[in-house]
């Protein structure tokens, strides 16, 4: 085996629907959603699907509609030959990061030659924590975190907290995020990167009249009367308004050797340049971002100022923002086309669907590198870094 390029040769993702009863998305079973995700990403490349070596799918909550390798289920469903196959991963909310780095990797090893990372999640008909079944999955750890763990959204709060972030300061940045999200959208930036499903092509998140006084009137989502001796420094001021909203979606990219899409003919649009995944505090679990992306600037030796455009997700509005302090980045390049906080986190297809617009704003600026970053569940984080070809 010889060591090759990577390189992305597409990649889509759908618009976001709410992920409750009655979005726009909430009709259609997450693995049919899935499927015709993929369907739509080999139609645009016209690639014989028997070439494919493998579909990895990243998915958070693998129970009910999304049990059973949802990955395979989407496959099959989407008509694709019985010869491929396919798994499903759970690095929480970086799963389909994971799937596009584990599908890169395999590329650069040479164990694939072309390979689709993909996610989904729908979480209107699949709740979020639905896959407990009533359990306590954190239980084993009580030895270890004798004062037990918390929610992430008090994560968030003690983040604030530490950092200093105030109520203003948050719901100004969640605001901004709309904005962005709005102007992208009546621009027709998203027009490149949404493959329309039926007749949604419009990301059903989007607030555009959102202003930070209509977002001071919410109430915060988290408190807990149980926590105040615990954690006395919370102000208490994560709230539905500076939080990624419940969301439905689907994304895919397809990944190949660089060798392999040139005998295609196929045009490569970026190639993977670098990689990090670490693991962080569990109590602080959406800090990670920061240690990962240390590692990755190390690892590639690039800095920060050599980067045109970065993909920080939005999980909660102190997860950017403390990102931002930590390296002193250029707020105008960070998710310059608006974030999770308006443009939805469909957690397993989240992943993909940045990495989406990443490579879509990189070709619409001229950009050469993107990195993207996302913080998971339990205390980890994904980065990466993408060069634009062409």
């Amino acid at each position: 085996m010889t060591m090759s390029n990577a390189v992305i040769v597409d990649v889509v993702r759908t618009a976001s629907g709410k992920g409750k009863p009655g979005g726009a998305l909430s009709g259609i079973h997450p693995v049919e959603l899935l499927a015709t995700t993929l369907r739509g990403l080999l139609e645009r490349s016209d690639l014989d699907p028997e070439l494919i070596d493998d579909v990895i799918a990243g998915c958070v909550s693998q129970s009910g509609e999304q049990a059973a390798n949802t990955g395979r289920n989407a496959v099959l469903a989407a008509g694709l030959p019985e010869s491929i196959p396919a798994t499903t991963i759970d690095r929480q909310c970086g799963s389909s990061q994971q799937a596009a780095h584990f599908a890169a990797q395999g590329v650069i090893a040479g164990a694939y030659d072309v390979v689709i990372a993909c996610g989904v999640e729908s979480m209107s008909r699949v709740p979020m924590f639905s896959n407990f079944a009533g359990r306590n999955p954190y239980e084993p750890l009580d030895g270890r975190y004798p004062d037990g763990l918390v929610p992430q959204g008090v994560s968030a709060e003690l983040i604030a907290a530490r950092w200093k972030l105030d109520r203003q300061t948050l719901d100004e940045y969640s605001a901004e995020s709309h904005r962005r999200a709005a102007a992208a959208t009546a621009s027709g930036a998203f027009g490149t990167e949404i493959l329309p499903i039926g007749d949604h092509d419009t990301d059903e998140t989007i607030r555009a009249s959102t202003t930070v006084e209509r977002l001071a009137g919410l109430k915060p989502s988290f408190q807990d009367p149980t926590l105040y001796e615990r954690f006395p420094e919370i102000t208490w001021s994560i709230t539905p308004g500076n939080s990624s909203p419940l969301s439905d979606g689907a994304s895919a990219a397809l990944i190949m050797s660089e060798e392999k899409a040139n005998a295609l003919g196929l045009t490569p649009r970026a190639r993977f340049h670098s990689f990090a995944v670490t693991g962080s505090d569990p109590l602080f679990m959406l800090t990670g971002i920061i240690p990962a992306t240390h590692k990755l600037l190390q690892r590639s030796g690039l800095t920060l100022d050599d980067i045109d455009s970065y993909e920080v997700n939005e999980a909660f509005a102190p997860v950017p923002l403390i990102w931002l302090q930590e390296f002193g980045a250029d707020p105008a390049k960070l998710n310059p086309r608006g974030g999770a906080i308006a443009l939805g986190h469909p957690l397993g297809a989240s992943g993909t669907k940045l990495l989406t617009t990443l490579v879509n704003q990189l070709e619409a600026t001229g950009g050469r590198y993107g990195l993207q970053t996302m913080c998971e569940g339990g205390g980890m984080a994904n980065a990466m870094i993408i060069e634009r070809l062409g």
